[in-house]
């Protein structure tokens, strides 16, 4: 049987528009014209037999104004930057600029203290090897999780993983059976009238 995913990237938020590392499990609110645009979109996903989310704020916020109900899914919890979290990029990457370069150039180095991106990419293969193959999922994650999924059904070389943008908003569709994967990139939900 086929197995079909459908990942949707959360909604605008204010650390999106910063590029602000957030808090593991917790993450931020949406901003207004986030929620509006997902609100707008409500409806226009595939019906789905599970509907998971990561489990951070943004997540569960665009789940629910595109009005899913869905079920937090510890294991699809977005990169863990240790003691980066709460600060942006740009911050991080003035203070710690060597940690930055190593990071960003090596997928198996974590300077935060936190995950590697090899081993984010490890955790979601293992999520996605492990889905049923009755009736699709559909999941809202984090941006990282998209890429990180992108990588895993494409056979891509982890250093990918910093080449793929995930726009807010969007559906990745995966879908495979006996261990390959097809996927349909970045689709935008409908926009506001």
């Amino acid at each position: 049987m086929t197995r079909r995913v459908t990942l949707v990237s959360p909604a605008m938020s204010r650390s999106l528009r910063q590029a602000r590392f957030v808090a593991g499990d917790e993450g931020d609110a949406l901003d207004d014209s986030g929620a509006a645009r997902a609100r707008s979109a409500a409806g226009s996903l595939p019906r789905a037999a599970r509907v998971l989310t990561s489990p951070s704020a943004r997540c569960r916020q665009t789940a629910a104004a595109l009005g899913l109900e869905g079920a937090d899914a510890a294991e699809l919890h977005g990169l863990d930057v240790g003691r980066w979290t709460g600060r942006t990029l740009d911050e991080v990457g003035a203070a710690e600029p060597e940690a930055v370069g190593r990071w960003l150039a090596d997928p198996t180095c974590a300077p935060h203290g936190g995950e590697s991106v090899q081993d984010l990419c490890g955790r979601v293969a293992r999520w996605l090897d492990a889905l049923p193959a009755d009736g699709r999922t559909l999941a809202v994650v984090e941006p990282e999780v998209v890429r990180a999924a992108v990588v895993r059904v494409l056979g891509l070389p982890a250093p990918a993983f910093w080449r793929l943008d995930v726009p807010p908003l969007t559906a990745t569709e995966l879908s495979g059976r006996a261990g390959r994967w097809n996927l349909r990139l970045g689709q935008s939900l409908p926009l506001p009238s």
